[in-house]
């Protein structure tokens, strides 16, 4: 038998393998390498893991710079209610006008409940329309159309006029108290969120689903006998992946800014917890004369969701094998 390394050019000198043999990549592996690459992406992604650390160790940092989010300093108050005090070591923000509670502590835990918000109807709307897109593409047939129809019916009813309908209701039939009303209030939120954020994921993937399932893969899957589930999760979903990662980085600052616009209309987060959206809405009467009251939540919600869509349109470009940048 012939030497498989001797080339057929009339030479019987042997020639080695290359050391370095191409490897084959997954596109998932292609767009981390494509992500790593990308300054921009990485400046965002250190702004969301900032937000989040902040989020997450908010009360280490109040306890160590012994600040707290509900005292009240009203002896550092004027009788006008504007602050005595500068920003200092103490109160690195100042003091809030009217009542003295210190406001960096109300900034470090006002950015819980937002990611909190956010994060979770994220996921959850992520999971939801996943779930329904891959049913209605896979399956079709009257699934297809009553998932197709409850589509339509979600995209044509209102969101925020839905909360202002719905949120009072939940909190006269389960709040008891002020501490529970927050609550409340908070979790109402992720569930509406979740509840109609769903549809256009829920169209994409349906929309993918319908092309996919006619690739010879899949037609050889269902002629074997693979069960539906297997190959739902084990053939369908990982082709999938792009298209999921990309809406959950684009949903997160949509449902953030979401929240935001909520309680400064007075409909979402509610006293005792603290929100960037409530520290706006009462911040506005002080814009002129204590501005720092106002810039340092609206600051905030700035920086964050715009780093979260340059992050998401970085994900977004590394998963588009069309893109290049």
């Amino acid at each position: 038998m012939a030497d498989p390394t001797l080339l057929e050019t009339g030479s019987s000198t042997p020639v080695a393998p290359p050391d370095n043999p191409v490897k084959s990549k997954s596109p998932t592996q292609i767009a981390l390498e494509r992500l790593r690459k990308d300054k921009i992406a990485i400046i965002c992604a250190v702004v969301v893991l900032f937000f989040v650390l902040l989020a997450v160790f908010a009360d280490v940092i109040t306890a160590v710079t012994h600040t707290d989010p509900s005292t009240l300093h009203q002896d550092l108050v004027d009788e006008y209610g504007f602050p005595t005090v500068k920003p200092s070591a103490a109160h690195p923000f100042g003091l809030e006008p009217r009542l003295g509670r210190d406001l960096f502590a109300r900034w470090v835990e006002g950015s819980r409940p937002s990611l909190i918000v956010a994060t979770s109807a994220a996921v959850i709307s992520t999971v939801i329309g996943t779930a329904m897109g891959l049913l209605a593409g896979f399956l079709g047939g009257r699934i297809d159309r009553a998932i197709s129809w409850l589509i339509d019916l979600m995209l044509s009813m209102p969101l925020i006029l839905f909360v202002f309908a719905i949120v009072p209701v939940v909190q006269a039939r389960f709040a008891s108290d002020d501490a529970t009303v927050s609550k409340v209030r908070l979790w109402s939120l992720v569930a509406i969120f979740a509840i109609f954020g769903w549809t256009g994921l829920g169209r994409l993937v349906r929309a993918q689903v319908l092309s996919l399932r006619e690739r010879e893969f899949i037609q050889a899957a269902r002629a074997i006998g693979v069960p539906t589930h297997q190959i739902l999760f084990r053939e369908l979903l990982p082709n999938l992946t792009g298209q999921i990662i990309v809406f959950l980085s684009l949903a997160v600052p949509s449902y953030i800014a979401s929240e935001a616009g909520l309680s400064y209309l007075g409909i979402g987060l509610t006293e005792p917890t603290p929100s960037w959206g409530r520290t706006i809405n009462s911040a506005l009467t002080y814009y002129q004369t204590y501005p720092i009251y106002f810039w340092q939540p609206a600051l905030a919600i700035l920086v964050l969701v715009l780093a979260l869509n340059l992050l998401g349109d970085a994900i977004r470009d590394a998963f588009d094998p069309t893109t290049r940048r």
